[in-house]
């Protein structure tokens, strides 16, 4: 039976709610990411991590599209599935991944702190929807915060990892510009499914060189990692962050990241017992308030 993801008609209200629900769904998704990230890396080599989780990715994703009996999409949307393909299935964690060989947990939050203002900018260049002031300030004010706390929680220094942070700020910006563009033509799912389907022989010879050359010692915390940056971050995130875009637009979702990095944190404390400053309850209310507003303006 095909998998059903169109819901019937609903008033623009009920659109919203769900949309917004769906969309901090990915978010809390992706803000295990990194914490899962860390724990593969126990287990194996950086290229041998990225390529595992979007083959593992591929195979699920695979699974439903042949389960749904899910044509073929039209040669207009192969580009767009590219540069989804290229940003967040291989770009952005390959890139942060790379990062986290030399950055903490904490560290790496600067670039989802940064994430939600690239986002909402490209959007507006891609799309041409232009929000107001009122958002684009509460915007700034949230990157702000975010920024400012992830870098003192760090110890304001600058890593080594932090060039491999930045492009991947940027690829996966694109990504989710892109995706989010696609979703109003596609499921959440497929836009990701196929994208990773896209990348599948690539991925799959990666794996082969990864493990060829990279030793791999695998552990309890090294699985577990992977499995949910496969399965969790990398589709079921994507899925209900791609449906939540198209149901409110990429520029307020994406300003519902700016809580991603608090919780990276907090999730950094629990699993990875890294230290977090007492100065978070006082960031996470000011991030709260942002996201707030951007969400009440258009």
């Amino acid at each position: 039976m095909p998998i059903a993801v169109q819901g019937a008609a609903s008033t623009p209200a009920t659109s919203t709610r769900t949309g917004t629900a769906l969309a901090l769904l990915g978010v809390i998704a992706f803000s295990l990411t990194f914490p899962a990230t860390a724990w593969g890396l126990e287990s194996f080599g950086p290229w041998s991590l990225v390529s595992l989780r979007s083959v593992l990715a591929a195979l699920i994703a695979g699974g439903f599209l042949l389960a749904a009996r899910v044509p073929l999409p039209g040669r207009e949307h192969w580009a767009g599935l590219a540069v989804v393909a290229a940003g967040v299935v291989v770009g952005f964690p390959l890139l942060t991944t790379l990062a986290l060989r030399t950055s903490t947990t904490s560290h790496a939050a600067v670039v989802v702190g940064l994430l939600p203002l690239t986002t909402a900018a490209l959007a507006a260049l891609r799309t041409g929807i232009r929000p107001s002031r009122r958002f684009w300030a509460a915007a700034v004010a949230g990157a702000l915060v975010v920024l400012c706390f992830t870098l003192a929680q760090s110890g304001g220094g600058v890593s080594g990892g932090d060039g491999f942070l930045f492009a991947a700020l940027l690829v996966c910006a694109a990504g989710y510009t892109e995706g989010g563009r696609l979703a109003r033509h596609l499921p959440g799912w497929q836009v990701i499914g196929w994208a990773l389907v896209l990348c599948l022989p690539l991925t799959l010879a990666g794996s082969a060189l990864g493990l060829a050359y990279e030793p791999v010692h695998l552990t309890g915390h090294g699985l577990a990692g992977l499995v949910w940056a496969a399965g969790g971050s990398t589709f079921l995130g994507l899925f209900v962050w791609y449906r939540g875009m198209a149901e409110i637009g990429a520029a307020r979702a994406s300003q519902l990241q700016l809580a991603q990095p608090l919780l990276t944190l907090v999730w950094s404390v629990a699993l990875l017992g890294e230290r977090l400053s007492p100065a978070a309850p006082v960031a996470a209310c000011a991030v709260l308030v942002c996201i707030a507003v951007t969400q009440r303006v258009k």
